[in-house]
């Protein structure tokens, strides 16, 4: 039995109906933390999970609270909220910035995007000002740590490499029933995620037209949440396919399935669709830039993030020239990034600051 006065963390995080790389890092972390705490830290730790929702939701959750206005809030009111919200925990990691930040402050800063983008979601207004006080700042990447270095003031930020869900190593394509049930081509290169701006789905518009020319037998499959970007892009191009969101469940075969992953992507914090069909043994084109290059390493194909790049890289990556070599570099590599490693790795930020 754990003792009353024993250290306790909380981590909190906000229930949604559309998870995406952020949220499987919080389900992921969260869901070891307790065994990551043992395994790096004599002590006893209490543990606890809250996940927080707004008043009228309907997702699951165990905390209610009125997001919207605390998000909104001035600095000191969050504090205020905070103090009452994480009272007796030495240590809380919240893992959405616009839950109001805790006394003994661990924070996850993923990207900068809602400052840097103006068609992400904009930044809560204490963000920046709460970020300098923490505790501690974790970075999923380098790239991401200097940016928040840079732009957001904030020093020493931790890194810590995401994971890669093990249902990916080695996944087994997709059965014809499978796939004729999510209206899936025999033969795609798949492009699964975001819309916004920053993930250059203008760059792979103008490069399919050159590869389908060239690979008449390979279709473009999209996969992601309806988006009008998305669907102004591509709707009637010929070769392509916007599937929607898919189910979870599926995801490991249909990236296993693809004949190439790629991800054009201006801006990532991580870069998780590139890791996953790395496990996968799938070929990778992704574009050079923010943290890609960091994650996919020489095991993949780096092009820059412009239609004709991308367009050779695709083509590169279909002429039926063997890529054995580095697919299984691909993954190897994927086999580094465990969510084990993930998870104790924050277990030794948490500890160090009770």
């Amino acid at each position: 039995m754990t003792p009353r006065d024993a250290p306790r963390l909380t981590i909190a995080t906000i229930a949604t109906d559309t998870p995406m790389g952020a949220q499987a890092y919080q389900e992921q972390v969260a869901s070891r933390a307790a065994s990551a705490l043992a395994a790096v830290d004599p002590r006893a730790w209490r543990y606890r999970r809250l996940v927080l929702r707004s008043l009228r939701s309907r997702l699951d959750g165990n905390r209610r609270l009125p997001l919207g206005r605390i998000a909104r809030a001035s600095a000191a009111q969050r504090r205020a909220i905070g103090r009452l919200l994480y009272a007796g925990d030495a240590v809380a990691h919240r893992m959405a910035l616009e839950l109001p930040p805790a006394p003994t402050d661990v924070i996850t800063i993923h990207d900068v995007v809602s400052w840097r983008f103006p068609d992400e979601s904009a930044p809560v207004p204490a963000a920046i000002e709460e970020a300098r006080r923490a505790a501690a700042v974790i970075c999923v990447s380098e790239f991401s740590a200097r940016e928040a270095v840079e732009l957001l003031g904030i020093r020493d930020p931790h890194v810590v490499h995401n994971g890669v869900d093990t249902r990916f190593f080695d996944a087994a394509p997709l059965d014809a029933a499978t796939r004729r049930a999510h209206r899936l081509p025999e033969r795609y290169v798949l492009h699964a995620g975001g819309a916004t701006r920053r993930k250059n789905l203008e760059g792979l518009a103008e490069a399919w037209p050159a590869v389908h020319r060239e690979r008449p037998d390979l279709e473009l499959v999209l996969a992601g949440p309806p988006h009008p970007r998305r669907t102004a892009l591509f709707d009637g191009m010929p070769g392509t396919r916007l599937v929607g969101r898919l189910p979870d469940e599926v995801m490991p075969g249909l990236v296993a399935g693809a004949e190439v992953v790629v991800v054009p992507s201006l801006y990532e914090g991580f870069g998780l669709p590139a890791l996953e069909a790395m496990a996968a043994n799938v070929p990778v084109v992704a574009a050079a830039t923010s943290s890609l290059p960091e994650v996919v390493g020489d095991a993949g194909i780096l092009v820059e993030p412009a239609g004709a790049a991308i367009a050779t890289g695709l083509l590169d990556a279909t002429a039926g020239a063997s890529l054995d070599a580095m697919v299984a570099a691909g993954r190897a590599r994927a086999g580094e990034f465990t969510w084990e490693r993930c998870a104790e790795a924050h277990a030794r930020v948490w500890t160090s600051l009770a």
